[in-house]
């Protein structure tokens, strides 16, 4: 795809007057050959024209001391050839000043716009982990930023998703998280194929914001507690969810069937939280009178304790967190009407 454009890009620019200057050299060979004679041949004609328009001006091997005509042909291409040349030279400096100046432009518009965000989330590294915890980001209108040391990476990547913000960056060093915006950032996903990795990430994402989430990748069992005394909040190892996948797939299949269903359908309907603000006056679940139709209530986390299917006498207090299923308007919405409250 960026190939593509960029050969697209070439082609408009340079079409033109690369058949102007093939035009002018096949009309001086055709020209010296009819003012050479025989006893000249094609290569000579060519020789001849390219000394003229590259203004060599040396060696000329047809003679034209007593040709007045072929003297003012020579004029006349050599005029011509060193527009056309110049013309090509210019549109060739254009090209790449106007590239490099596009890409810094892009860049530094880029960087403004992830510097305006706020309580979004860094997910360093777009291999296939990190590609569809992207689109899940993406499905439910979440605001991301993704760190990929590899430019082709990147390039795949944008293929799929060409407005991302991106940073072409080693996620393990503290400037790729700052440029990545971590100082406001709701989360971390360290989500690399390298353990180590992973690690140097979660405790640099700690240090510079220690109120961000971090949920790291994990294959190597002896790792698993190391990085979590670096400060992952969650660490999720590919081969034990995927046992686990197997297992629930053979033992409940229809609730897979259900949850698989869930994560495909265009609604982008899914299981959330959303949390009780700091302020708001402690009430009941039916004192909240909120448009119930928006999202199905399933659970309540007070403290330590869950409440499945609470009914509307059932108190909450700032610091709950509400389970609900809903969409990604439908969880606007609701935390709209909180915060509002």
């Amino acid at each position: 795809m960026v190939a593509e454009v960029i050969a697209r890009r070439v082609y408009r620019r340079f079409a033109a007057p690369a058949l102007a200057l093939i035009s002018v050299n096949l009309i001086g060979m055709l020209g010296y050959k009819i003012i050479g004679g025989t006893q000249v041949s094609w290569l000579d004609c060519l020789y001849m024209t390219f000394i003229t328009v590259a203004t060599i001006g040396y060696g000329e091997i047809i003679d034209l001391s007593h040709s007045p005509g072929g003297r003012v042909f020579t004029m006349a291409i050599g005029l011509v050839g060193i527009g056309v040349t110049a013309y090509m030279i210019s549109t060739l400096t254009a090209f790449i000043l106007e590239g490099d100046m596009n890409l810094a432009i892009g860049r530094r518009r880029m960087q403004k716009s992830i510097a305006a965000l706020r309580r979004h989330y860094i997910i360093c590294g777009v291999g296939r982990v990190g590609t569809n915890v992207s689109h899940e980001l993406d499905a439910t209108d979440r605001p991301y930023v993704i760190i990929e040391i590899d430019k082709q990476a990147i390039e795949r990547y944008l293929e799929r998703y060409p407005e991302a913000l991106w940073t072409n960056a080693d996620s393990g060093e503290d400037s790729a998280l700052i440029d990545a915006g971590i100082e406001h950032a709701a989360g971390v996903f360290a989500v690399t194929g390298d353990d180590s990795k992973n690690l140097v990430i979660t405790l640099s994402a700690k240090l510079l914001n220690p109120g961000a989430r971090v949920v790291a990748r994990c294959h190597e069992v002896n790792y698993i507690d190391k990085i979590r005394k670096v400060g992952a909040d969650a660490i999720v190892s590919p081969d034990f969810t995927g046992g686990m996948r197997i297992v629930s797939s053979m033992v409940r299949p229809q609730v897979v069937d259900f949850l698989d269903e869930m994560l495909r359908s265009d609604n982008a309907l899914r299981v959330e939280e959303v949390h009780i603000p700091e302020g708001y006056g402690a009430s009941t679940i039916g004192g909240l009178k909120l448009n119930r139709r928006e999202f199905i209530l399933l659970a309540v986390r007070a403290q330590n304790d869950w409440e499945f299917n609470p009914g509307d006498d059932f108190g909450i207090q700032p610091g709950n967190t509400l389970v609900v299923m809903t969409t990604p308007s439908g969880r606007k919405s609701l935390e709209r009407s909180l915060a509002a409250a």
